[in-house]
């Protein structure tokens, strides 16, 4: 006889392959082993699981990293008090463009080695060369205006001489209709999470030119997002479900399960594509197009690394962004907001009874480590890093202003 659940918890989810956390949470049974009813409910749009999540339709979801903040800072339509207890993984996504646009990188040095800083300052040549021809401006998509998606392409951009608000056009594109897009001419490239620049690739009509892990290695990508009232509400739900999440993390992550986790997430529920298209980001053995495959190190971490770890500096970064391409005035309110968003204190106290290696601090200084580095935790064994963004820079948290002033004078 099965024995009621204690816990029923609604959860939105997008059709990528990080949300898997979230659906083995549900599949393989950890969260029933935690009592919890998980109900997964999946999305068209970044769009829809923002306002789902404000009026109370979901308790929680699969979410952009930043969109939480977005959400606290007034930038949503509907308002919503959003935390994030956990996070689903790091890295993942890669930048693709269109078969056209990559011969002409080529032609301006580009190699289908993903290097962010040469290919980045191909697609600059490029785009001053359309320029001068009196061309329109390229156009690249992302999946939302507050999407880790859109600051890394625009970082990425600005880092190689690219002035991402005028150089080019930026528009909002759901992730699953980015290989179409891109097929039909619409958009000339994009920035989203697999497996939808492998199926561009496999389409034959893309090509990847980088990857969020040669932009900023071991940086964040999805997160829970929850209802800030149902948290405080239901705090023993709360931590059974993340609970379930570490241990389906930690299932994820393990080589011995990746025809599985493939097979699974290829079902019509989750992504509804082949098994094969899911492991380029379960092995970081991406075929870039043309013919040619890389080996990527760390591209997609669902549990190494201290991926669920919810830290502050990662928001806080998030926050620079957004007053960097003025979504948000800075102001120590709003920085008091965006820090308060992430909560790592409801993680230690779900996980700390079973041990799970904490870092010793909620922040620490983004891009600083060169070398994956032993750091002190409490718990058991834990290494972060290499962390570091392609161009050397150096994000201290402790340095906000000087952070923010800083990318204003190179913009």
């Amino acid at each position: 006889m099965t024995m009621p659940s204690a816990h029923h918890i609604d959860a939105g989810f997008m059709p990528l392959f990080d949300s898997a956390v979230l659906v083995a949470a549900r599949e393989i049974g950890f969260a029933q082993r935690e009592g919890i009813e998980l109900v997964l409910h999946r999305e068209t749009s970044w769009a829809n699981i923002r306002d789902r999540i404000a009026i109370g339709h979901f308790h929680l979801s699969h979410m952009l990293g930043p969109m939480p903040l977005a959400c606290n800072l007034g930038l949503s339509p509907i308002p919503s008090d959003t935390i994030v207890p956990f996070s689903l993984g790091l890295g993942g996504n890669c930048v693709t463009v269109s078969n056209a646009i990559w011969k002409g990188m080529a032609a301006h040095g580009a190699e289908a080695d993903l290097d962010a800083e040469r290919n980045g300052a191909a697609l600059r040549d490029l785009i001053a060369e359309r320029k001068r021809s009196g061309l329109d401006p390229l156009r690249f998509a992302v999946v939302h205006p507050h999407s880790g998606h859109n600051y890394e392409l625009r970082y990425w951009l600005a880092a190689c001489g690219v002035d991402p608000s005028r150089d080019i056009d930026i528009v909002i594109v759901p992730p699953p209709f980015m290989p179409d897009a891109l097929a039909a001419g619409r958009i000339d490239g994009y920035c989203a999470g697999e497996p939808w620049n492998s199926a561009a690739v496999a389409a034959g009509s893309g090509r990847i030119a980088t990857v969020k892990a040669a932009i900023w290695r071991t940086s964040p990508e999805k997160v829970i997002g929850a209802r800030r009232a149902w948290a405080e509400a239901e705090p023993e739900a709360l931590s059974a479900l993340l609970r379930a999440l570490h241990h389906a993390a930690r299932w994820c992550q393990d080589p011995g399960n990746r025809s599985e986790l493939a097979a699974l997430m290829a079902q019509p529920a989750f992504l509804g594509r082949p098994a094969e298209l899911q492991m380029p980001i379960l092995t970081g053995r991406l075929d870039l197009g043309g013919g040619t495959s890389r080996l990527v190190e760390d591209f997609f971490l669902p549990f190494d690394k201290a991926a669920n770890f919810p830290w502050k500096s990662h928001a806080l970064w998030f926050y620079t962004q957004m007053v960097r391409w003025g979504q948000v005035e800075h102001s120590a309110a709003n920085v008091a907001i965006a820090r308060d968003c992430y909560r790592p204190d409801l993680y230690r106290s779900a996980l700390k009874p079973l041990g799970v290696a904490m870092p010793g601090a909620n922040a620490k200084v983004e891009g600083a480590l060169k070398m994956a580095t032993p750091v002190g935790s409490a718990g058991a064994s834990l290494v972060l890093g290499p962390d570091g963004f392609f161009d050397g820079g150096i994000f201290d948290p402790d340095q906000l202003d000087g952070y923010i002033a800083a990318q204003r004078t190179s913009d």
